[in-house]
């Protein structure tokens, strides 16, 4: 299913240490909602290729289910951007030790802060978020129902339901005030965005490290009973975490909290829209939402460039030599969409028997923490759209449709739909 186009082939640029000019990597991940063709054929024809990287030099693209579930669940690929050799992105914020976060860390550090957080997340915390997210899915259909009224000519999705679902549970969840949200969404906008300069992209970056450096300290005083709260206690009791690092867990957070799940949200419901007969099977049997959910997440991958990782040792895989320093980068809407593992694999089917074996969460160590979270999330969202609005469709021709193809997690800007 193709819905947008695919933007013009960009020229290759040189690179450095590769006898050859290799394409660069945003032909090959950056085609509007469709790289899925260019991945197929590198799928088939190599094991790993040699890409491009927009600063000149080279890095191993990775494509293959099997090779991509290796690599990440392999510790000798270091996620850390200070170690020579990583290949880094405008994302990616550079080798400034400030701007990593406990995700470009390797073990035993990531592992120290990881533990810190991971009881937050556990599966059965999360399911008693359920009746929560819920209510607030109902009040948000309530006001688009009043919108739709009003106007009589159709609502924003993404701004009246994809986006405040879960910026209003994540915000809930750590402690900070929603009614910042203009702040901590426009901020994360230029963070995530593949065409922001740089300079202001870091500017964004020091202006929200300086927004929760000023929530945590603030929260020091009265910690209260929610994931920041609960992480300043544990600082304070045991001094086994720092208020930089509560800071900088707020900060992951808050921007993996809300932007993932609002894009899978608007690509989801888009996708049911237009796909009747799937929308109408789960609509009868709603026992079937919770493997849509994982379909879904499998056919989108709407995160496209990455995850990146650097050798740190000669390490095979498949039949082929990493050396150490060398770059990998992950194509993970390629390992989802492998004929090997899954079949007719550029089909939706929300019946699918193994679609939670996707990779869009991640593989290894470094697997989201919040996964269980976007699950419940998508789940009652998508099911509440199904029942409370059987007719849901696009307000406009789809391609019409303001797609993220200028952001680092795919999805669409604006989803203007009627019913």
């Amino acid at each position: 299913m193709t819905l947008s186009p695919a933007p013009a082939s960009r020229t290759a640029q040189p690179s450095s240490g590769c006898p050859f000019d290799p394409p660069p990597l945003s032909d090959l991940l950056d085609q509007g909602d469709d790289p899925h063709a260019a991945l197929a054929a590198l799928r088939a024809e190599e094991k790993l290729s040699k890409v491009a990287l927009p600063d000149g030099s080279w890095a191993w693209l990775a494509t293959r289910y099997a090779d991509i579930r290796a690599i990440l669940g392999d510790t000798r690929f270091s996620s850390d951007t200070t170690v020579p050799g990583y290949p880094l992105s405008g994302m990616t914020g550079g080798t400034n030790t400030d701007n990593r976060g406990f995700i470009r860390m390797d073990p035993p550090e990531h592992t120290r802060l990881r533990r810190t957080v991971t009881r937050e997340f556990m599966v059965k915390r999360v399911e008693a978020l359920r009746p929560e997210i819920q209510r607030i899915t109902d009040e948000l259909c309530d006001a688009m129902e009043r919108a739709q009224g009003r106007e009589n000519g159709g609502v924003d999705l993404v701004e009246a339901l994809a986006l405040p679902v879960p910026s209003l549970v994540i915000s809930l969840l750590l402690g900070v005030p929603y009614d910042d949200h203009d702040v901590f969404q426009g901020l994360t906008g230029k963070l995530l965005s593949r065409v922001v300069p740089d300079d202001e992209r870091e500017a964004a970056r020091i202006e929200l490290r300086d927004y929760l450096d000023r929530l945590v300290t603030t929260k020091e005083a009265d910690p209260g009973d929610d994931i920041l709260g609960r992480l300043i206690a544990e600082q304070q009791r045991t001094g086994e975490i720092t208020h930089d690092e509560v800071a900088a867990f707020a900060a992951l957070l808050l921007i993996a909290g809300h932007e993932t799940t609002a894009n899978m949200i608007g690509l989801s419901a888009l996708t049911l829209m237009r796909d009747r007969e799937s929308a109408d099977r789960l609509r009868e049997e709603p026992a079937l939402i919770r493997g849509a959910v994982e379909e879904l997440l499998r056919f989108h991958s709407i995160i496209r460039n990455g995850p990146r990782r650097v050798a740190t040792a000669d390490i095979e895989i498949g039949g082929h030599l990493i050396r150490a320093g060398e770059g990998v980068v992950v194509a993970v809407p390629s390992a989802n969409r492998d004929e090997n593992v899954f079949t007719d694999a550029d089909r939706l089917d929300v019946c699918r028997p193994n679609a939670q074996h996707h990779v869009a969460f991640g593989y290894g160590v470094h697997q989201c923490l919040g996964q269980a979270l976007a699950r419940v999330e998508l789940q009652v969202v998508i099911g509440t759209l199904l029942r409370r609005f059987p007719t849901l469709r696009p307000a406009v021709p789809v391609e019409d449709i303001p797609f993220r193809s200028d952001m680092a997690i795919y999805g669409c800007h604006a989803l203007p739909v009627t019913w």
